[in-house]
């Protein structure tokens, strides 16, 4: 079992939450003949469960995900790089906000009243929106070689988010946002997934801490205009 790590094994499945072997394989840089005994070892540990039907392929267990969360905590101690995961984590989530704008403003038209669908009609705006996902994506290279310096893992994100961007500005539409495929969201999506559980964080708990700071400044702000006020 030593051919595919446990923890990238249970890190993958956590991020694509089903997956069959082939897709597996692909994505850990294995084989299909070398990864099926590896899943089958972790599903006799209760770690994986098979699903047939309509949705068929690997997904973890409760103590599956709960494994794979003792590794990542495990890794980031062993390579000590949770100083360099929570600075890039930091980075990441002030450029969020500006990438999941251009990737609306690809799907909706930017200020139309009522909500107009973006069709890929008019060239100009399309380029607009893809000149500024080419500016945040320089910034998430950036970001990205700092993090993969410190955890290997994380250097496939880089190619993958090129492969769309470079897709997209080449005519491919279905390339910035589409969900069945790795569109420069589903990518960025799942890039935001890897950094929180490789930290130990919730989107629930980003949320809450992201408004206690917006709360935070707004009352400061207030404040100051408050102060302004009584000093005329």
């Amino acid at each position: 079992m030593r051919d595919v790590p446990e923890l990238l094994v249970l890190h993958t499945l956590r991020l694509t939450g089903v997956a069959g072997p082939e897709v597996l394989a692909g994505r850990l840089g294995s084989s299909v003949e070398v990864l099926q005994p590896v899943l089958a070892h972790h599903a006799e540990r209760g770690l994986l469960t098979h699903h047939r039907g309509g949705l068929p392929g690997w997904s973890l267990t409760v103590a599956g995900r709960a494994r794979g969360e003792e590794l990542l905590a495990e890794e980031l101690v062993a390579l000590s790089a949770r100083g360099v995961a929570e600075a890039c984590y930091e980075r990441f989530v002030a450029l969020n906000g500006q990438v999941l704008r251009a990737c609306t403003d690809w799907q909706v038209v930017a200020g139309s009243d009522p909500l107009t669908l973006n069709e890929h009609a008019d060239a100009a705006y399309d380029r607009e929106v893809l000149d500024r996902l080419c500016v945040l994506h320089g910034a998430a290279v950036e970001l990205l070689e700092e993090l993969t310096s410190a955890l290997a893992r994380f250097g496939g994100y880089r190619g993958r988010l090129s492969n769309a961007l470079a897709r997209a500005r080449e005519g491919g539409v279905d390339w910035v946002t589409r969900p069945v495929i790795d569109s420069y969201h589903t990518v960025w999506f799942e890039l935001h997934e890897d950094l929180l559980a490789t930290l130990g964080r919730t989107r629930s708990a980003e949320r809450g801490t992201r408004g206690a700071e917006r709360a935070r400044r707004h009352g400061a702000s207030t404040t100051g205009r408050t102060r302004q006020g009584e000093r005329r």
